[in-house]
């Protein structure tokens, strides 16, 4: 038996099986058991692959324990407000922060590939009035692999290029879309003398004609830096997160030689779901239901009580045994919107208020039960008067670029296998 490997014992019949442990530069020893059932007829059980590492990564590092989140090996607090989303993507698809010349140029090339074709708008006359952004947007970037073939053809680092910075430009541009299609207004197209994030705030609120003058129902008003600030944080802390459901949904379609944009599609409709990147608008849902200050120790008891099926929402963490570090820095960010913009909110009191609460009970102290990205992201949004329903496209706006650069990564790993995993049959 080597140093380096972890032996298997079957106490039924003695037999043992020797593994190669893995060792990364950060976080637990990997057991590598490709050939357990080869070896033993056996296969493992780990629903929710909680202790299951599907690939290796150099993308994203956690380490729930202490509350960290690195991309491309650099702190999430030395990123989210201190360099550019456009930046941050950079660093991710490329693996390094960009000079100054190179963040100009990837910034003026975004701004250009930010349009869609005309044929994919015209796609928005077949969905219905009212439907929800999220299906809208799922659907626009699946037809998008109508628009673009060419993946059959990546094959150099160049053709890849394209694909990535392609999706990440006109993502904002189709939710903007999806969201206004939504409420029957005219779509309004990108302009590329506006920033990224301030293009897409534009694009959603801009009356025809490009003006942004107020015309009521929070719609058409003037885009603050502030709030270009804030919202381009929240895209930076959302951009990836390891490989968390939306991401490997997005790795295991690609392991089928599935077009690009399909993945990203299909990335797009796990995130859909409220246990994922709809936890933002049950958030908001929650502070409406509770309402008042004065109702939030009735719903704070409610939490605690073991026979009330009621839940706190945002608060608490798969990954994160302690706080979350997105929390942390988008904390911070709300407290200036609420100083810069002079909100006087009564959900935001509300939220302040369950936070206030939360934090100093010991029962979700001793739990680990700390606000989540969820819990303020959803309360910023709020503030930078961003429609409930356009949580969750926002989410994908900012997930783009990880999820694409997963797929990167997949297709140039020579060791890469179609996903299939196996089960434990217990029907007739």
């Amino acid at each position: 038996m080597g140093k380096n490997t972890f032996t298997l014992t079957d106490n039924r019949d003695g037999k043992s099986y020797e593994y190669d442990i893995m060792s990364g530069t950060r976080g637990p020893d990997v057991l590598d058991i490709r050939s357990f059932y080869k070896d033993s007829g056996m296969f493992t059980y780990d629903p929710g692959y909680t202790s299951t590492a599907s690939c290796d990564s150099k993308i994203t590092f956690i380490d729930g324990e202490n509350s960290e989140l690195r991309y491309r090996g650099i702190d999430i607090a030395d990123l989210a407000g201190k360099h550019s989303y456009l930046d941050v993507c950079y660093l991710l698809m490329i693996g390094r922060l960009p000079t100054k010349e190179e963040s100009n140029g990837f910034d003026l090339e975004i701004r250009h590939r930010s349009f869609v074709h005309e044929g994919l708008i015209r796609i928005f006359d077949a969905f219905p009035n009212h439907a929800h952004p999220m299906a809208t947007l799922g659907s626009a970037v699946m037809a998008l692999s109508t628009f673009y073939k060419e993946h059959l053809t990546l094959e150099d680092e160049d053709q890849f290029k394209e694909m990535r910075r392609r999706i990440v430009a006109k993502i904002p541009t189709i939710a903007a879309m999806a969201y206004r299609n939504s409420i029957g207004v005219p779509m309004i197209y990108p302009d590329v003398d506006r920033y990224f994030t301030e293009n897409f705030l534009y694009m959603m609120r801009a009356y025809p004609g490009g003006k942004m003058k107020n015309i009521g129902n929070g719609l058409n008003e003037e885009i603050k830096q502030v709030e270009v600030d804030a919202l381009d944080a929240i895209f930076t802390l959302h951009a990836d997160h390891e490989q968390n459901a939306s991401t490997t949904t997005v790795r295991a379609v690609g392991s089928t030689e599935a077009h690009p944009y399909v993945s990203i599609a299909s990335g797009i409709a796990a995130l859909w779901g409220s246990a994922h990147g709809g936890a933002n608008e049950k958030v908001m849902d929650q502070l409406k239901l509770i309402g008042d200050i004065k109702n939030v120790p009735t719903y704070i008891a409610k939490a605690k009580d073991k026979h009330d099926p009621f839940r706190l929402m945002g608060f608490g963490h798969r990954v994160y045994k302690n706080r979350d570090p997105r929390a942390e820095a988008l904390k911070g960010l709300q407290d200036k919107l609420r100083e810069e913009l002079n909100l006087d909110s009564k959900l935001l009191d509300v939220a302040a208020a369950v936070e206030e609460a939360a934090l100093s009970d010991d029962y979700f102290k001793d739990r680990g039960l700390y606000p989540n990205i969820d819990f303020y992201s959803g309360v910023i949004l709020t503030a930078l008067k961003i429609p409930v329903e356009m949580f969750t496209p926002i989410f994908v706006i900012g997930r783009t670029v990880g999820w694409i650069t997963q797929w990167s990564e997949l297709k140039q790993d020579p060791s890469a296998k179609i996903a299939r995993p196996r089960q434990l049959y217990t029907g007739k």
